[in-house]
């Protein structure tokens, strides 16, 4: 048997708990060998340990992206071939994200069929993690960058389908509760929540018009399927393994009705719910779709195991302005911001993201959330959400997914597997 040599990564090391000053990273083969001081790394490693790095030079978790479209000029959404959805992922995993969820947007059957078989193969061939679904289940009024045309009520037949497709790689998908057949379900009567919980696929709210009421009748359906409920029934009183307790609320303000004092609307139901941690909301904190105050504030009100930070990127994260896609919508990139060309060619609503995952996790602590936090909801929560044990945390035993930091934050290395990544 050949020897196995070490990895020892020097530097502030972020622990799901705390930042070890001086601290070290052994990776061995692909896993996480230690995580401590460096005062008490043991011996058989101290050879191996590097020279002090620089002040600043930070030792993260690799980041876990569970809503992401789309970068280095492609966009999951569009690939129609493995090249270009291998490149998307690239973009992201060269800044950090060494787990990413890809996820697709509303469009005809055939199409997000194809997708999703496209991308199981990817998930395969382990560059992706899983395959995310933000419709066709949403409320036109609330569409934001997606194509209200090709949105359809909820249907547990199509839901079956495009798990199939996925060949267990469906770990979530984005639902309006008030779109008939979304969530109106019951004993003998499936509806798109059970389908999706059947299929071992997360719920997420989003893109949703709906009043409080329906909203937190939707999350009680959902946590019931989730704990087993008419699931156990279905399978003779069993229960079948989930990804996760907990439904979640995509980009969490974003393409949902607005919270008002005499009208909560989704909002208000998902923050009460996350409070109570039955419930994970997604924020695209990147400084464009929410204010740094609003950031901060939930994060005060449900604390990081009740979050995960998402770039929601498209095909511009990682290059320059310019015109793109997302699906069928037209884009346009100025000034860093993606919007939809509008049929006069002005600015529309903004659709989605241009960021990687570490600028996010830097914009979260520039609004004044505590690094280990960030890196909590950026990493740790989102693996827990997807049902993934085995990332998101510096901790023995784990995969070997890191990224090293500049003071600033900027990457300047990353290793997934335990491997270095190569531009």
């Amino acid at each position: 048997m050949s020897e196995r040599i070490p990895t020892v990564l020097r530097g502030e090391v972020v622990t799901p708990t705390e930042i070890l000053t001086d601290g070290a990273v052994v990776l061995i083969d692909d896993r996480i060998a230690w995580v401590g001081s460096v005062a008490d790394l043991p011996g058989q490693w101290r050879e191996d340990l590097p020279a002090e790095p620089a002040p600043g030079t930070t030792v993260l978790p690799g980041l876990v992206d569970v809503h992401d479209h789309g970068g280095g000029g492609e966009s999951f959404p569009d690939a129609t071939g493995a090249d270009q959805a291998r490149t998307a992922a690239r973009e992201h995993l060269r800044h950090g994200t060494t787990a990413l969820v890809a996820s697709l947007v509303t469009a005809p059957r055939e199409v997000l069929l194809a997708r999703v078989a496209l991308l199981a193969d990817l998930v395969d061939a382990g560059e992706l993690i899983g395959i995310h679904a933000e419709g066709p289940f949403l409320s036109a009024d609330r569409c934001g960058a997606q194509n209200p045309d090709d949105m359809l009520g909820g249907d547990p037949v199509l839901v079956a389908e495009l798990a199939a497709a996925a060949r267990g790689h469906l770990v979530t998908m984005t639902v309006a509760p008030e779109v008939p057949g979304v969530a109106d379900g019951g004993p003998g009567r499936p509806d798109a929540l059970s389908a999706l919980v059947e299929a071992g696929a997360v719920p997420s709210i989003g893109h949703t018009d709906a009043h409080a009421p329906v909203v937190e009748a939707a999350i009680a359906r959902g946590r019931a399927l989730l704990a087993g409920g008419e699931r156990a029934e279905s399978v003779g009183g069993g229960t079948l393994p989930g990804r996760s307790p907990r439904l979640t609320a995509t980009h969490l303000f974003n393409g949902m009705r607005p919270l008002h004092h005499r009208d909560p609307g989704p909002i208000a139901a998902c923050l009460a719910a996350a409070s109570r941690g039955e419930l994970v909301v997604e924020l695209v904190a990147d400084g464009t779709h929410l204010d740094p105050a609003t950031v901060r504030s939930v994060f005060d009100l449900v604390g990081p195991e009740q979050i995960m930070l998402v770039t929601d990127a498209m095909a511009a994260a990682g290059m320059p302005d310019g015109d793109y896609r997302l699906g069928p919508m037209a884009v346009r990139v100025g000034d860093g911001v993606a919007r939809l060309i509008a049929e006069d060619g002005t600015s529309g609503a903004i659709a989605g993201g241009t960021a990687h995952l570490i600028d996010v996790v830097r914009a979260t602590v520039a609004a004044g959330v505590p690094l280990v936090s960030a890196v909590r909801a950026a990493a740790t929560t989102p693996a827990t959400v997807v049902g993934r044990d085995d990332l998101g945390a510096l901790v023995a035993g784990r995969r070997g997914d890191v990224l090293i930091t500049q003071d600033d934050l900027s990457p300047i290395a990353v290793y997934r597997g335990g491997e270095l990544v190569e531009d």
